[in-house]
């Protein structure tokens, strides 16, 4: 979906070449007579990206009363000022005032341009940030989650009900759709805001390790259990417990499980007593619960205890509405953390981007533009940094260096062989097992001779050192310099 320019400006004169110029750099654009009219619009809640204002407006409301009004209101929409006199005291106040860049009259395209995707990029660096403090504080919520997707957005009013309540949900989806975001989203509007938020990954634990995980144990509960371990549910009481791809989980781990999602309360391993825990259960799967039940491998009885409020992430490609937004939050944050000085993407890769099908879903579009922000060369991103995807999706071509000139060839038309001539590199230190003149391996008696010939060299004769690495005695050393002939060699002995 294309950027949402707002122009707010008196002058007819003004707000027309203002819109011709955002159009034909390829954004869209609304028009506002006056600061009371373009509040108006901000209100409602229309799409707008960037906003451009006149700071000299008549009616009592100019450009710096739009910006205090905004602040007011809680609208955050970056907001470019337009001043005829390029005052440095103009400039200063609509920054103070909470303005992000100013223009001079008349502006012209490339710095128009410039202030756009400048204000765009800070923007969405400061959502990002903002998100990623809700998320860890517990309070995510589902503003994070805005879908342009039909399917999505169902998803969504599915969890705000789900959210009212304590009631458990089951979220099914590929992997990589958002599973755990979606829980946080969850539980960030709910009564458990805030509170602990611990997530379980059941496919990765140990089966020997999974009660003793989800449940504690004591000291000395088992060899190994060198402490006393509380366990998820008693960390998550008073929050929400995740169990991410419970499908994993082993039978008789699902026996305890269904127990305390009954009874609330743990049975730590080793322990006396029972422990009261009071969680919110969200519980996530990228299998399907009831054919496993089907074949045996989970419990039907706990199926129906986790499937109360069950909802269906729909895959990336079922969603391309969403993937420039995806695209533009994940450019900015890792741009922030690598120290890219990035503008945003072009359109043809935005275009490739979009009609990738994306098997591993947000996850593998996250990857993908981490990758290519690190690789990126200029101020944006363009189809030369996703080469493999667009290897695979058609009507782009894969940006591969030409290949060095060759020489022409001569006159005949086919080019000379050239004879090739291998050298053998081998170690000076290899000891060959084959006789070379014959091709049979060397006897025992020559491959002993070879090795005491080389400790001689090595150790340049000391015999002590001979002896102590060869592990044989001195005694036996001389014995063997005589059988094989060696003891006429010259040789040193060793002072100590």
């Amino acid at each position: 979906m294309s950027t949402t320019v707002l122009i707010i400006d008196d002058d007819p004169v003004q707000r027309r070449l203002a819109e011709a110029m955002v159009r034909r750099l390829g954004f869209q654009a609304q028009i506002a007579e006056n600061g009371h009219d373009g509040l108006n619009l901000l209100r409602s809640g229309e799409s707008v990206d960037v906003v451009l204002l006149d700071l000299v407006m008549p009616g009592g409301m100019d450009g710096l009363s739009v910006l205090a009004e905004m602040r007011k209101s809680g609208i955050d929409t970056p907001v470019i000022v337009q001043t005829s006199n390029g005052s440095i005291d103009a400039v200063v106040n609509a920054m103070r005032a909470g303005a992000v860049d100013f223009v001079v009259k008349p502006a012209g395209a490339e710095r128009l341009q410039v202030s756009i995707k400048n204000a765009l990029r800070v923007d969405q660096l400061e959502e990002e940030v903002r998100r990623m403090r809700r998320r860890a504080s517990g309070a995510l919520g589902f503003k994070d989650l805005a879908s342009k997707s039909p399917d999505m957005e169902r998803v969504i009013r599915l969890a705000e009900r789900s959210a009212k309540s304590n009631i458990p949900v089951l979220i099914e989806g590929e992997s990589g759709v958002g599973k755990e975001v979606l829980a946080r989203a969850i539980q960030g509007s709910g009564d458990r805001r805030g509170k602990a938020f611990v997530t379980v990954n059941c496919g990765a634990i140990p089966e020997n390790l999974v009660e003793s995980t989800l449940f504690g144990h004591e000291k000395g509960a088992f060899t190994g259990a060198t402490e006393k371990h509380v366990g998820k549910f008693v960390e998550a009481s008073g929050g929400t417990l995740f169990l991410d791809e419970i499908g994993e989980l082993p039978l008789d781990a699902q026996v305890k499980l269904l127990r305390a999602l009954q009874e609330g309360e743990v049975d730590p391993v080793g322990g006396k007593r029972a422990v009261r825990v009071d969680i919110r259960l969200i519980s996530a799967t990228n299998r399907s619960l009831l054919d496993l039940v089907k074949q045996g491998k989970f419990r039907e009885d706990l199926y129906y205890r986790l499937n109360v409020f069950p909802m269906t992430l729909p895959p990336l490609r079922a969603r391309r509405e969403d993937i420039p937004d995806l695209v533009r939050s994940f450019c900015a944050r890792f741009a922030a953390e690598e120290g890219k000085r990035l503008r945003g993407i072009t359109a043809e890769a935005m275009a490739l981007l979009s009609r990738y099908p994306w098997p591993g879903n947000v996850r593998q579009l996250e990857n993908a533009l981490f990758r290519a922000v690190v690789l990126a060369d200029g101020d944006e991103l363009t189809v030369a940094e996703f080469p493999q995807i667009a290897a695979q999706v058609e009507g782009f071509d894969v940006r591969i260096p030409p290949l060095p000139t060759q020489a022409p060839l001569p006159a005949g038309g086919l080019e000379p062989v050239r004879e090739i001539v291998r050298v053998e590199v081998r170690d000076p230190h290899a000891m060959s097992l084959v006789v070379e003149d014959t091709g049979d391996m060397k006897t025992m008696e020559a491959v002993e001779a070879e090795v005491i010939r080389f400790a001689l060299q090595f150790y340049r004769g000391r015999m002590s050192e001979v002896s102590r690495r060869l592990g044989i005695g001195r005694s036996t050393l001389y014995r063997k310099l005589k059988e094989l002939g060696l003891d006429d060699e010259e040789r040193s002995e060793d002072a100590a």
